[in-house]
């Protein structure tokens, strides 16, 4: 069983208006609201292609239930560690002109909040992986990560890492089995460029040697490259008119794993990621996946 792992937990609220102007009263054209995460997404779109996925995470007030029930109601296993202040809401205005994405810190997590989160992890039974990914919430330490990488060793739980924390480079020393790390991540946190296949073979080489046994590295519109420490593909993303970037890379990297983690072949798990990513860039939200074939017939992948 594959379980995702969401520290902090998002509505997403997606709005489209007329270009924004300051100063007046800029009325919109339509909202919709996400239950979000990237662990939440990740999930969401293993299900859809019929890999079940199991979800943990930190949830509170009412935020917190209407993620919780929309996600039972359509049909995912969610597991539950409560906090009192409410879940964030996120909010991404698409106005015809430009994309603005307001992002909110979260809310705080006390102690029992984390060992609860613990307790869950400590009796698991049939996981075989845990995705962990995501921002860390306000009382969250960057040590939590090698807590829970420390436990998943002792438990044999494989672990895939797709988090934008600085930590990120320490956590190789326990040789995840992925990493999904986009090009901004990699500069910031390991000071490396993707900027050409060049660029990309140097880097991949880097990331394996600190650890990482698998990289995908996600460049948005530019496509994105996989590496498996052996061999290195690069896949282009098709054309879309984008529509909200937010959850393209989470849906990438779980339609990446349902092909990957079966034992697939490497090009048609890049393909799809590629596939699916763009359908997400080119909605709201996750959007309906309803896309994936067309956009696939524009994917081209290469062998390095």
């Amino acid at each position: 069983m594959i379980y995702t792992l969401t520290l902090n937990t998002a509505i997403d609220m997606n709005i489209f208006s007329d270009p924004i102007r300051p100063g007046v009263v800029n009325r919109t054209h339509h909202t919709e609201y996400c239950p979000n995460g990237k662990g939440v997404n990740v999930a969401l779109v293993l299900n859809h292609f019929q890999q079940p996925a199991h979800i943990l995470g930190i949830f509170g007030g009412f935020t917190g239930r209407y993620i919780v029930e929309e996600l039972r109601t359509r049909k995912l296993s969610v597991t539950p560690a409560w906090v009192d202040e409410p879940t964030r809401i996120n909010i991404f205005i698409n106005d015809g002109e430009q994309e603005y994405k307001l992002v909110n810190p979260g809310s705080f997590i006390n102690d029992e909040c984390k060992q609860q989160i613990i307790n869950e992890l400590t009796n698991l039974t049939n996981a075989e992986y845990l995705v962990i990914s995501g921002s860390l919430p306000q009382g969250i330490e960057s040590n939590f990560y090698a807590e829970i990488m420390t436990l998943c060793q002792k438990k044999n739980i494989v672990v895939i890492l797709d988090i934008s924390h600085p930590a990120l480079k320490q956590l190789l020393e326990f040789k995840p089995l992925l990493i999904k790390p986009n090009d901004e991540e990699v500069a910031a946190i390991f000071g490396l460029m993707v900027n050409s296949h060049e660029d990309a073979r140097a880097t991949l080489a880097e990331l394996h040697a600190l650890g990482a046994q698998n990289v995908l590295i996600t460049l948005g519109a530019r496509g994105m490259y996989f590496s498996n420490g052996t061999d290195s593909w690069f896949c282009r993303a098709p054309a879309i008119e984008l529509v909200s970037s937010a959850c393209a890379g989470d849906a990438a990297l779980a339609a990446f794993l349902s092909v990957w983690l079966a034992g697939g072949e490497i090009k048609r798990a890049l393909a799809l990621a590629a596939a699916t990513g763009a359908d997400v860039a080119g909605s709201a939200g996750l959007g309906k996946l309803n896309n994936i074939d067309t956009l696939l017939l524009q994917i081209q992948v290469e062998k390095l």
